[in-house]
């Protein structure tokens, strides 16, 4: 009984690691990509409404990736 108890904790500890990963490559994804919109020379310097959508895929494209590697890792 206590092994399985012991196998849920660390089985939430990598939840909660892989949540936090997660939210981390999302935001940095997001940053990225409405930095490159801000400053690339050529664009127009504008942050509309198409870039923050973009920058929205972006974020989450990061987070997918980060969260599938996270997962093969384990599973190895």
């Amino acid at each position: 009984m206590a092994e399985q108890h012991h196998g849920s904790e660390l089985d939430q500890a990598g939840q909660t690691r892989r949540r936090r990963a997660g939210i981390a490559a999302f935001l940095t994804g997001l940053l990225v990509a409405l930095g490159f919109f801000a400053f690339f020379p050529g664009l127009p310097h504008v942050i509309d409404a198409g870039a923050v959508i973009a920058s929205l895929a972006v974020g989450g494209l990061a987070r997918w990736t980060c969260q599938r590697r996270m997962s093969r890792a384990a599973g190895k």
